[in-house]
């Protein structure tokens, strides 16, 4: 077996940044429950939704 150099990425260049925010605790269990039914993390989840709502926003 040949040895291969181990390659990593420094933080911040895989085109994601950490951020954070405030949710209602409510809305984070629902975030949680949609999660798991659906086998998706909450971060992937989150990214989906955002996503979803950016490409569908009208501001009137």
């Amino acid at each position: 077996m040949k040895n291969e150099p181990l390659v990593i990425k420094k933080r911040g260049e895989d085109g994601n940044r950490v951020i954070t925010v405030r949710i209602r605790e409510e809305t984070l269990a629902a975030l949680d429950k949609v999660a798991a039914e659906a086998n998706y993390s909450r971060n992937e989840l989150i990214n989906l939704i955002l996503a979803h709502g950016l490409e569908n926003l009208e501001i009137h």
